[in-house]
């Protein structure tokens, strides 16, 4: 009887610990799918604070809220189940779709590269005509604002979740589904969680500037100074990182459907250097060349097309 008690225990131990190790592995694994999706994430963070750019600062952090709701709802309900179909029974799909994606990206990199550029050289609006239509916004206008942010989300989350499933398509099926139930989460909290610190990083620098304390007040002072160096250095981040990371999927999908020259060409470059981190923004490097010009072919078709025309008149019209 004992003897049973004690083989029993030593069992449930031996269960316990190979549960600890697939926990561990998923949570490593998670990680390292995180990792790969960091440029769409960085682009996230980018783009959100924008959504409630002009709405007044009680509604900023709940308008925050709905949207990080609405993000874990496109990550877990619609995306999740989608992607773990096609990588259990089309898992050859998955890099076409990652390409999708991938060029999505590039485009989107490069039209914000036009866009600044355009502005630059031929400007419709001053800098203050801008905040001050977005700070016209009315509280009608929050429900179609966390519309709109929640289905800028679903793109980018759809392209955070297909990288990550790419990372562990050698995995069984439910830890596939851990993982990415982990790096929805994850991603999704962290993302949000700056988002939210950067809108309120203002409220909190003029909250300082109050107090008695001249330190604080000089604190206060700084935070509120450095928020749009701060915000104009992510988004320009952001957008090199979608083209690192648009660059970067068509160079490998590229490659495995057979035109190898772009590959070719970024390792190459790679073998230029010594190794270690020049290896890495050697890679970088090329992958953001080759996401620029994909995206610039993109973005150079799309304009002739009607609904890039039509795209176009929409922008004018709202400047």
């Amino acid at each position: 009887m004992a003897g049973g008690l004690v083989a029993l225990l030593d069992d449930v131990a031996t269960i316990a610990k190979a549960a600890a190790a697939s926990t561990d592995d998923i949570a490593a694994a998670a990680g390292r799918a995180s990792a790969k999706a960091a440029g769409v994430v960085v682009d996230d963070a980018a783009v959100t604070p924008q959504f409630v750019d002009g709405v007044s600062p009680k509604r900023e952090l709940p308008m925050i809220w709905r949207i990080t709701k609405g993000s874990l709802v496109n990550k877990i309900v619609i995306i999740l189940p989608i992607a773990l179909l096609l990588s259990q029974f089309l898992p050859w799909a998955l890099t076409p779709i990652l390409m999708l994606g991938g060029s999505y990206l590039c485009f989107e990199g490069m039209e914000k590269v036009w866009e600044k550029i355009h502005h630059t050289f031929s400007p419709s609006s001053s800098e203050e005509e801008r905040i001050e239509a977005a700070t016209n916004r009315t509280p009608k206008d929050e429900n179609a604002l966390v519309k709109s942010a929640i289905f800028t989300d679903l793109i980018l989350s759809a392209e955070i979740m297909v990288i990550s499933l790419n990372e562990v398509t050698h995995e069984p099926l439910l830890n596939r589904a851990l993982i990415l139930i982990a790096v929805a989460f994850v991603i999704t909290l962290a993302v949000y969680g700056v988002v939210g610190l950067l809108v309120k990083i203002d409220d909190i620098g003029l909250y300082l500037q109050q107090k008695d304390s001249k330190g604080l007040a000089k604190v206060g002072l700084g935070l509120v100074r450095a928020m749009p160096v701060v915000l104009t250095t992510i988004g320009i981040v952001g957008t090199f990182a979608m083209l690192w990371v648009g660059g970067h999927i068509m160079v490998v999908g590229l490659d495995e459907l057979g035109w190898h020259l772009p590959h070719h060409l970024v390792h190459n470059l790679e073998q230029m250097v010594s190794g270690g981190f020049l290896t890495w923004l050697a890679n970088t490097a090329g992958s953001l060349v080759f996401g620029a010009i994909w995206g610039a072919i993109i973005v150079a078709v799309v304009s002739v097309l009607p609904f890039g025309h039509a795209k176009k008149a929409g922008t004018a019209a709202h400047d």
